[in-house]
């Protein structure tokens, strides 16, 4: 998730359309942003939506895990982006097997409880500055999530030089910093949010030390930087937006990446695949990014869902 915080028990960011997307450009029918697409054909191998946000969508968890097992989407990541929606994502994944967990201060969190909110930049409310002990306690409480059975990864977390400036970016380094060391301190997969910041990225991970399972979540570098993930062992997960028009780089990327180093996901309600994009995103409409991703690795969609399916087991520690 780039651009908002969970809003857990809420649909508010599903139901105004998709944020990430900007404009929806299609007709009042096929690509009304008020209007769900509709169920494609279901996958003949069960894969995972690697990371979504089923807290930010409208309808039930039942109705949404109901949805996307019709279509062979069979397990969902819930990943947190905040104290209150890491909180609900263990809560939930405790109550439903196929639900897995990941609990992070997202990189525009970590300013937003040191810096506080004061003329909006964020975009998700005021908020009084707190400091670095209360990114501190948070972090604390994280870290208590993290050691929970159902939380399978630490994140998202990582470095945003989009939404958050020069003034914030020590209070998200920090935090980074410290859900490395939680991560390995737990041996959880470490999810990564990097928008805008790729070389920083890389560099924290190898001063910190990049903990056994890292996963680069709603890819976005290039060719470049998947052949040194590629090199590290470090996952990519391509979310919708590697269907756009105007993502020839993630194509690109995503045709050198190994087959056993590459997952799928949604990031719902955002991102939403063509010919969709600008309505709401949910993961029963994984299988249309994992056919696109299948047509970009030259493989048939079988093998890329069995590849995937094993990849997202063997990340989380299924």
């Amino acid at each position: 998730m780039a651009n908002t915080a969970s809003t857990p028990g809420g649909g508010g960011a599903a139901s105004g359309g998709n944020g990430k997307n900007g404009k929806n450009g299609g007709s009042a029918g096929k690509n009304r942003k008020d209007l769900p697409p509709p169920l494609p054909e279901p996958l003949r191998v069960p894969v995972a939506d690697s990371h979504t946000h089923l807290d930010m969508q409208t309808g039930t968890v039942n109705e949404a895990l109901a949805k996307a097992a019709s279509v062979g989407v069979t397990t969902v990541v819930q990943v947190g982006c905040d104290l209150d929606g890491s909180r609900w994502a263990a809560e939930t994944a405790a109550a439903h097997e196929n639900v897995w967990a990941t609990v992070a201060l997202h990189p525009n969190e970590a300013p937003r409880i040191v810096l506080g909110d004061p003329d909006g930049w964020s975009r998700q409310g005021a908020r009084e500055p707190g400091g670095d002990r209360a990114l501190d306690d948070a972090l604390d409480a994280i870290a208590a999530l993290a050691s929970l059975p159902q939380v399978r990864g630490v994140g998202e977390t990582g470095l945003d030089c989009f939404r958050t400036g020069p003034e914030g970016m020590a209070a998200q380094e920090r935090s980074f910093r410290r859900h490395i060391g939680i991560a390995k301190e737990h041996g959880k997969a470490l999810v990564i949010h990097d928008r805008d910041a790729h070389d920083d990225v890389l560099r924290v991970l190898a001063e910190e030390g990049a903990p056994d399972t890292v996963v680069f979540h709603c890819y976005s570098g290039d060719a470049a930087m998947a052949k040194v993930c590629a090199e590290h062992g470090y996952y990519m997960s391509f979310a919708g937006n590697v269907t756009f028009k105007n993502a020839q780089p993630l194509r690109d990327a995503l045709a050198v990446a190994p087959l056993d180093l590459v997952l799928v996901e949604t990031d719902a309600p955002f991102l939403t695949p063509a010919p969709y994009r600008g309505r709401p995103n949910a993961p029963y409409l994984i299988p249309l990014t994992l056919r696109a991703m299948a047509e970009v690795k030259g493989v048939p969609e079988d093998t890329l869902a069995t590849a995937v399916a094993a990849n997202t087991a063997r990340a989380f520690g299924y």
